[in-house]
This record gives structure tokens, sequence and C-alpha cells, in this order.
């Protein structure tokens, strides 16, 4: 995530979903302070790694697709998947070049921190759809 979370209460929702993610699986959140190449070398990216960069022109799929498209990842052997959450400059060429797919959260705009939220809502929603969990409902 680049920028750090300056709104305490969209962090404390943040963590809570982060929390309720690690019942399902493995969660690392890194925040870098800024894009540039200083900060951009902190993050180490595997080469297997799937990463996916949050992106207003991403493609956009509905929770249960979005759940679908989790759990075939997860069916398939991914073992790294890396959501890139940019702030509000948006993403260096170089994070860009990493990405192997975009996804759109919303076409509304809103506030990076807003978008973490909703990123790890989306993210518990998803392994809740996929384990019959009745949170979803």
């Amino acid at each position: 995530m680049l920028g750090k979370m300056r709104r305490g209460e969209a962090g404390a929702l943040f963590d809570d979903y982060a929390s309720r993610i690690r019942h399902f699986a493995e969660v690392e959140v890194n925040e870098l302070r800024g894009a540039g190449p200083a900060a951009l070398r902190k993050l180490k990216l595997e080469p297997s790694a799937t990463v996916v960069l949050l992106d207003a022109a991403g493609k956009q799929l509905t929770s249960q697709q979005f759940a679908h498209w989790l759990g075939d990842l997860r069916d398939r052997g991914t073992r790294e998947l890396v959501f890139l959450c940019g702030d509000a400059g948006g993403f260096p060429d170089e994070l860009r070049a990493s990405a192997k797919q975009k996804i759109s959260l919303s076409t509304l705009t809103m506030p990076h921190e807003f978008s973490r939220v909703v990123l790890a809502e989306q993210i518990y929603r998803a392994f809740a759809i996929l384990a019959g969990h009745p949170y979803p409902k």
C-alpha cells in the first residue's frame, strides 16, 4: 500500500477485516511512505506472485465474481497474491508493469484509505462465500 493510513477509523476497520481474513489465509500488510525508488526497493515481490493492481480502469467484478476469481486462484495453487493499493497520486510505471491484472473496486472516486477498507472487506466476503459462511447474506 502506498502511503500511510491517517484516519484512525479507517485503519480500525481495515485491521478488523484483515484479522477476519487471517481465519482463511495468511495476511501481510506493507505500507510504503511513497512511490519513489527507495520506497519501492522495500517492496519485495516474488517473481511467482500474482500481482493485482487496484485501478479505476481495471476489470469490475461483482462480489460473487470476485469470490469465484479468488477461489480459482486458490484452486490452481497460487501461493502468493499481492494487491497493490495506490495513494492519491496513483502508481509509478514500474509497479504498473509488474501487475498481471487490474481490478476496479468501484466506478466511484474514493479516498485511498477507504479503498483499502473496501478491498479488505471484499476479500473477507469472498472467503466467506467460498466457505459457505452466512456473512455475505
